[in-house]
């Protein structure tokens, strides 16, 4: 039964898209079709040069942004790296960590990574962790070792810190793929995280898919008990097939 305390939340991730007169166009068809009081919580990660746009077309809707990712570090010479403060200076109440893509192409570390929540934590910014295994890894059986080893310095900050915390599981073999785990394999993935965060003293720390959710898969994805929403890559670049996703 899906526990119905945790509020659903849906981020769209825009990644390396957009441009100032698309995200005008996107950003009012949220804002229009949203309203001022969606059934969940609705955001969207933009690319940081967009922030500002972001927020001047978002302030006072029903939908809040964030930021793509962030610095480890508070302030210094530390060339294109934006801090956490940076984000909250335009609003932003998300900030991405630990997205796969991130861990791949740049090769960001478990405990960076770690680092990196406790950066936005410490700005009053929500960290959004991403966790998941790879084609490789989860044929190999591996999935259940590679989720402990990614959340463990995670949850090593405490149970005050971690019940702050948002986490996604996105299957790195299931990202703009075209392929989904069922809702059957999200869910076990989705339970072991649920055990681990109840082990660290918050079980209600909201966990949600990140594997090519669709407007088609949204609601049997949702439908799982430990499924708490959606980190929505491609589809969040559609407001009709975005606003799908988040009324389901």
């Amino acid at each position: 039964m899906v526990d119905s305390s945790r509020k659903r939340l849906v981020i769209g991730n825009w990644k390396m898209h957009g441009d100032t007169a698309f995200n005008t166009e996107l950003l009012t068809a949220l804002r229009t079709g949203i309203g001022s009081a969606p059934q969940c919580e609705v955001a969207v990660c933009v690319p940081f040069p967009y922030l500002y746009q972001t927020r001047s077309l978002l302030e006072g809707s029903g939908v809040t942004w964030g930021g793509q990712d962030v610095s480890q570090h508070e302030k210094g010479a530390y060339t294109g790296e934006v801090a956490a403060a940076m984000l909250a200076d335009f609003g932003c109440r998300w900030a991405l960590v630990g997205h796969s893509e991130r861990r791949s192409y740049h090769g960001e570390s478990d405990t960076v990574v770690a680092a990196k929540a406790a950066a936005a934590l410490a700005a009053g910014i929500t960290p959004v962790v991403c966790v998941g295994e790879t084609l490789q890894e989860q044929e190999a059986g591996h999935t259940h070792a590679v989720i402990d080893r990614q959340l463990a310095p995670v949850l090593a900050l405490g149970a005050d810190s971690v019940a702050k915390l948002v986490i996604a599981y996105e299957p790195v073999w299931a990202i703009g793929t075209g392929r989904t785990a069922t809702p059957e394999q999200a869910q076990e993935v989705h339970a072991l995280i649920r055990q681990r965060l109840r082990e660290a003293g918050a079980p209600q720390v909201r966990v949600l898919y990140g594997g090519s959710v669709k407007a088609a898969n949204a609601a049997s994805l949702f439908a799982m008990p430990d499924i708490d929403g959606a980190l929505v890559g491609g589809a969040a670049l559609m407001a009709s097939e975005f606003l799908s996703i988040a009324a389901a």
